[in-house]
């Protein structure tokens, strides 16, 4: 039998307890320590997990030295991302994190690279990817022909506090980045170009931009568009939002929250299933173990996920700018912001060594076929 998996998470907020449950509950897992910056919140997580002894630190790089960790779970808040990642792969180890990938583009570029660099996994948890409705919507939307375009229309009213109400550009940020990505998957393409606008209703509780709306053009000439807020109290939709993508053969709906359908063109489609992928965080961290054990790059790699990212920057700059961005301008612009400001001379040169960006991210890394 292998052992378990010997993990050190960072973070222990909001999220991070719902990371510790989770840990917890994995028998090809081993929480060994936890790292915080509140060193009480470190210790009420690890009671959380039901080891009230576990070691804890402030010292990422210690707490690994002195447990003996395998792996790290990178659960902070985003603009800790880059800086929490890029310490565990330089000690060695494989890590998964929280989305998204970083703060910046440019930051998550730098983390693909540190990646390449040290040879080690960093997948990142993009968790309403493991949803299995989500496998089927796809799988019925292959069954449509030729796809004309997808939408999303999601509508919640959260009460968060902490760091989300403070944050600029929060819904784009913080919970379009799910609805693009999935964008991403069902459609089995990446996007070209967005026209984006957000803003903030008078009643928002929040700082920053609390609703948006936003036409991507997808390769193939694809539409996507999301219409989202973050503020919308009453005839919520569920939290993955609700789709609709339509085809030469017909459309497919799903509401979030239950099974797909599709009609095509007034007969029902009955797509082949897919095999089950877990249930958001719990199938995430399951993916992540499996990848670390077996080698195989798992659905979630930097190299794979900073599209996603990408498409929330863009989303960003459209709105600020009142024009429709180049997706591929924002990668070239964030590349050659990684380079200028990357110290590591390793990994600015896997970076310099890129090329296309696209074709870069696309093609993964050769060094981390052998994950370890």
């Amino acid at each position: 039998m292998t052992a378990p998996l010997r993990v050190v998470q960072v973070g222990a907020g909001g999220m991070g307890r719902a990371w510790l449950e989770t840990v917890a509950a994995d028998p090809d897992v081993e929480l060994v320590g936890v790292v915080d910056l509140d060193l009480d919140a470190a210790r009420a997580g690890a009671a959380l997990a039901g080891a009230p002894d576990l070691p804890v630190d402030r010292d990422l790089s210690a707490l690994i030295a002195a447990t003996g960790a395998e792996a790290v779970l990178d659960i902070t808040v985003p603009v800790a991302h880059h800086p929490v990642t890029l310490e565990a792969l330089r000690a060695g180890l494989p890590v998964l994190g929280e989305k998204p990938a970083a703060q910046t583009v440019a930051e998550a570029l730098a983390l693909a690279a540190a990646a390449e660099a040290t040879g080690k996994l960093f997948m990142v948890s993009q968790s309403r990817r493991y949803n299995d409705q989500l496998v089927a919507f796809r799988q019925h939307v292959r069954g449509l022909g030729a796809i004309g375009g997808l939408s999303t229309r999601f509508a919640k009213a959260p009460h968060f506090g902490g760091f989300r109400e403070e944050m600029d550009d929060v819904l784009l940020l913080d919970m379009a980045i799910h609805a693009f990505d999935s964008a991403r998957y069902v459609l089995e393409r990446d996007p070209v170009s967005v026209y984006c606008e957000s803003w903030n209703p008078s009643w928002s509780w929040y700082r920053g931009d609390a609703a948006a709306a936003a036409v991507f053009t997808f390769e193939d000439d694809v539409r996507y568009v999301y219409d989202g807020s973050w503020c919308a109290p009453g005839a919520e939709t569920s939290w993955n939002g609700e789709w609709r993508a339509s085809g030469a053969g017909g459309t497919a709906l799903w509401d979030g929250d239950h099974d797909p359908w599709s009609d095509l063109d007034g007969t029902p489609g009955a797509p082949t299933s897919a095999p089950s992928v877990g249930n958001e965080i719990a199938g995430s961290l399951a993916s992540f173990v499996r990848a670390v054990r077996s080698g195989e790059v798992p659905d979630g790699e930097v190299h794979g996920n900073v599209m996603s990212l990408t498409m929330v920057d863009a989303a960003i700059a459209s709105a600020r700018s009142g024009r429709r961005i180049v997706i591929d301008e924002v990668l070239e612009q964030a590349h050659a912001t990684a380079i200028e400001h990357e110290q590591d001379p390793a990994i600015r040169e896997r970076l310099t060594a890129w090329g296309s960006v696209r074709s870069a991210l696309a093609s993964g890394s050769p060094d981390t076929a052998a994950l370890g």
